[in-house]
């Protein structure tokens, strides 16, 4: 069996974002081929952190996604 190798990116939306637009943005994430999880904490509404197969997919299209349906995201550093 062959293992995957995943890696994780934080995204960081407008702290005010509603619930409409985080659902909108999990929503576009999750149907991203490649796309293994996405998290956006109930406590930290301003954080996304998705977990993907970088084989078929890269954190630059995820960020990419992530502003055309929140009109605001930059990548974050752990």
């Amino acid at each position: 069996m062959t293992e995957i190798a995943l890696t994780d990116v934080t995204i960081h939306i407008d702290k005010d974002a509603d619930n409409a637009t985080r659902t909108n943005v999990e929503s576009g994430l999750r149907i991203i081929d490649g796309v293994v999880s996405v998290h956006m904490p109930e406590d930290k509404p301003h954080l996304v952190v998705v977990e993907y197969n970088p084989e078929k997919t890269n954190s630059s299209h995820l960020l990419t996604m992530v502003k055309e349906l929140a009109g605001h995201a930059e990548m974050i550093g752990l």
